[in-house]
């Protein structure tokens, strides 16, 4: 595994949110570059910059025009050559995102591909062998290219589907993966990745890494095989190259296809769902960090331990506080919620990824969609610096901005949150700061559950010298944890020794160390 991954603290920023350093209401590079120390000083020591690549925007970026140049919205070239330079003078790194399992529908490769004749691209993507021949089981279009035949989709409709073949083919239209035109696609994106690694990126965030092989069995063994080839390669010219999968499946990603890191991802009702945000359609909520919840620590441990023990000692199962395509946690919890769901999820295995704004409790706003966001429109929206003009985001007038700002009153800053002792922003910055002090940390294989029982609110786990311990309910809980040779160096409440146990007091953690 890349060495500085270890100890890897990830901010993710939303480039068009993030800061506007031109006054044209999108955020942009130069922006970024401004708020770098703030990102350095809260704890984080690493960059997941979602997509910047020159794109007509219908999938905020996820629908790439061309992977080599950078959109004009948000800079230049030059200005990207820039922020690298700053990220790596701070002793920081930086993630672009890869889109690898399509492109836009603009995309010259796809414009080549849709002609008549035949050409270098026409295998490029995903075409039936006739405009009315269906591509059952999958979303399809026809009728818009001079081509005889009907294309797959990968996402949107806006979003053609590359072709890295079918582990299975059926029809004649379906490519082995070993087809020349399916290694051709590998070619084509292992030369992508050289291209920004030579320029001074330290890897990728690969958006549905687990996309690539159309009819591919349970544990995706096609695009296994495929990641395994491709990162091989690009390895061996670059063996530091970080990379993390959008794929919620460790034991591929990481044992089979050869990613570093992958993410549990919020997939509704599931284990991590379960944690911050299980609410329904009527507002209701019973998620685990809720004081008043029912839940047991376990409906997260019984999906998550298997997962993390599959590839505890090959790389690292990280959680995430949100991203671009979730409800922000503040939705549900309030700040005692997110300052526990936090101690938790940064003490924890895996390299914490923190969106941007959610270390000050953003809101998520009840906005329409824009470029493809739809209800992930409301976790996008510009970050709140300060209490000046359109909250420190952006000089431009209101109504050119990007996307509103918070109206709701009281919105937090970061301005005021670092005024203000007892924080959210200073309860991050204080839980990163001792992450990074605590040796057990930087290892990701010595997680060990001391108790967490069905029906029981509390819980405990170790990691070598540390012990975590946490009550998220509105009532002192005891459990059998012995605490008695142990100095706590990091609490929100108190904790305390109890015989044969320790007690917590309500909505309280505690890192103890021996």
């Amino acid at each position: 595994m890349t060495e500085w991954l270890k100890t890897a603290v990830f901010y993710e920023i939303y480039p068009q949110s993030f800061k506007d350093s031109n006054g044209d209401g999108i955020g942009d590079l130069g922006g970024i570059i401004e708020k770098l120390d703030y990102i350095r000083e809260l704890g984080c020591n690493a960059i997941w910059m979602n997509p910047c690549y020159d794109s007509p925007f219908k999938d905020a970026g996820y629908d790439v025009r061309d992977y080599k140049k950078v959109a004009k919205r948000y800079g230049t070239i030059d200005d990207l050559r820039e922020l690298f330079k700053q990220v790596h003078e701070r002793g920081m790194h930086i993630l672009m995102d890869l889109v690898p399992g399509h492109t836009s529908e603009e995309h010259p490769w796809f414009a080549l591909s849709g002609k008549k004749e035949e050409n270098e691209y026409s295998g490029r993507y995903i075409w039936t062998d006739c405009w009315y021949k269906r591509a059952e089981g999958f979303p399809y279009i026809a009728g818009e290219r001079e081509r005889n035949g009907a294309y797959i989709l990968n996402y949107f409709k806006c979003q053609p589907a590359l072709n890295y073949g079918f582990l299975n083919p059926k029809e004649n239209w379906q490519k082995p993966i070993d087809h020349p035109d399916c290694m051709a696609t590998r070619d084509a994106m292992i030369d992508i990745m050289c291209y920004w690694m030579e320029m001074g990126c330290d890897g990728f965030r690969v958006d549905m890494a687990d996309s690539l092989v159309k009819n591919d069995d349970e544990v995706k063994s096609g695009t296994c095989a495929i990641w395994s080839d491709m990162i091989h390669r690009v390895q061996e010219k670059y063996p530091e190259i970080a990379l993390v999968s959008e794929w919620n499946n460790p034991a591929s990603a990481i044992g089979m296809a050869g990613f570093q890191m992958d993410f549990f991802l919020d997939w509704f009702g599931n284990g991590y769902n379960l944690l911050m945000r299980d609410y329904d359609d009527t507002g209701r909520d019973d998620s685990f960090f809720k004081k008043e919840s029912k839940r047991s620590i376990q409906d997260f441990l019984k999906e998550y331990m298997p997962k993390y023990e599959a590839v505890k000692d090959k790389g690292l199962y990280c959680l995430i506080t949100g991203n671009h395509d979730m409800v922000r946690a503040a939705y549900n919890l309030d700040e005692r919620e997110l300052k526990l769901a936090y101690a938790f999820l940064f003490t924890m295995p895996g390299a914490p990824f923190i969106y941007y704004g959610d270390e000050i409790g953003m809101r998520y706003l009840n906005l329409p969609g824009k470029e493809g966001g739809y209800t992930r429109t409301g976790s996008r929206t510009p970050m709140q610096w300060d209490t000046s003009r359109n909250y420190g985001f952006s000089e431009a007038d209101a109504q050119t901005l990007y996307l509103p700002t918070d109206k709701g009153g009281k919105a937090p800053t970061v301005e005021e949150q670092q005024k203000r002792a007892d924080s959210i922003y200073h309860t991050v910055r204080e839980l990163l700061l001792v992450r990074k002090e605590q040796e057990a940390f930087a290892r990701h294989d010595n997680l060990k559950i001391l108790f967490a029982e069905e029906g029981k609110r509390a819980f405990a786990y170790k990691r070598d010298d540390l012990i975590m311990l946490c009550n998220p309910s509105d009532r002192e809980e005891i459990i059998p944890v012995e605490i008695e040779n142990t100095d706590v160096i990091y609490c929100i409440g108190s904790v305390k020794t109890e015989e044969g146990g320790c007690a917590l007091e309500p909505q309280s953690f505690a890192i103890c160390r021996k």
